[in-house]
């Protein structure tokens, strides 16, 4: 007999508007916060221990924020906005004033993309303000590293995720464009490794297993493409998976490898087995489709969480509401 669909776990209330884009951290204390960043500008920084609001900031002029995340090695907060900024924040000692900014000059929905290079040094991944290229630069320094343009029209860059291979000297980066096409370029040569074709429409989502190396993207179509790179670094499309109704804003593969999630345009959040791609639970979220996920892996080993509640072991998952976050347990 197959498990009942998960059932709510708990709910956070309050955001005061639709919500874009989710972060967790435990960075600085035993409480974990989750930031959330919703369409009307506003930051919330949610204690996972109590499930109240630690603070709000906004910092984005009543512009929708489509992306946060934070410096690990400090109290930083960096947050996008759909103003053109990229606002760097200072927590510290209960602070919440922007420090620092970048301007992209992009007004599309591409996410930024980070990645740790050292302990107090990252690179920041963007769209730029032409709509193919993406632009790379060294945080906290600002240092330009590169600019990537394809040489084909493939339209607009839709998705991006910079990643670190085990072997080889410099970062890469899977982008998703407008024509359904999925590049690897490397950043250290600034150069193109392969493209693959896919998506007849635009790539709205992909994400990235680096121990596995394998991705798995999605479009407005009714199926998910699961593709590889191979180790000359070519991107190979597997296996697809039909889905119910068209439509996948965000994709997201859990900590320890097991489980893949999407979510939805029909308001459903669908667990999928990572490894076979076999369908687990899906249930629905309210009042609005769902625009994104957000997988965590807890600091006690054996213990991996789509969001963490403290008191428990167990997995769940979230999903939006038009004002509030809902946890579901797995």
């Amino acid at each position: 007999m197959s498990r009942p669909a998960p059932s709510p776990f708990y709910t956070l209330r309050g955001a005061g508007g639709p919500l874009n884009t989710l972060h967790f951290s435990c960075h600085g204390g035993d409480s974990p916060l989750l930031f959330s960043g919703s369409g009307k500008g506003a930051i919330h920084i949610w204690n996972l221990n109590t499930r109240r609001t630690e603070k709000i900031v906004e910092g984005h002029a009543g512009s929708s924020v489509i992306w946060v995340s934070t410096l690990q090695a400090t109290d930083t907060l960096i947050s996008q906005g759909r103003d053109m900024q990229v606002c760097l924040w200072d927590l510290s000692e209960s602070r919440s004033e922007v420090v620092d900014s970048v301007w992209t000059g992009s007004v599309g929905f591409c996410q930024c993309s980070m990645l740790e290079t050292s302990p107090r040094n990252y690179l920041l991944a963007f769209a730029g303000q032409q709509s193919e290229e993406i632009k790379i630069i060294e945080l906290p320094s600002k240092t330009p590293v590169c600019t990537l343009v394809p040489d084909a029209k493939l339209g607009m860059v839709m998705c991006i995720k910079l990643w670190q291979p085990d072997s080889g000297p410099g970062p890469l980066l899977l982008a998703g464009y407008e024509d359904g096409s999925v590049l690897l370029w490397d950043v250290t040569q600034r150069s193109k490794l392969s493209q693959a074709k896919a998506h007849p429409e635009p790539v709205m989502c992909l994400t990235f297993d680096t121990k596995r190396l394998r991705g798995i993207s999605g479009s407005s179509e009714k199926k998910l493409s699961s593709w590889i790179v191979d180790r000359q670094n070519n991107l190979q499309i597997q296996e697809c998976v039909t889905l119910v109704n068209p439509g996948v804003s965000q994709l997201c593969i859990r900590g320890d490898g097991k489980l893949l999630a999407s979510a939805g345009w029909d308001h459903r959040v669908r667990v999928f087995g990572w490894k076979k791609l076999r369908p687990l639970a899906c249930f629905s979220t309210t009042l609005t489709w769902c625009k994104a996920l957000l997988s965590l892996t807890t600091r006690t080993p054996k213990k991996d969480c789509w969001l963490l509640d403290p008191r428990t072991s167990g997995s769940a998952c979230g999903q939006y509401t038009t004002r509030g976050l809902t946890l579901a347990e797995l």
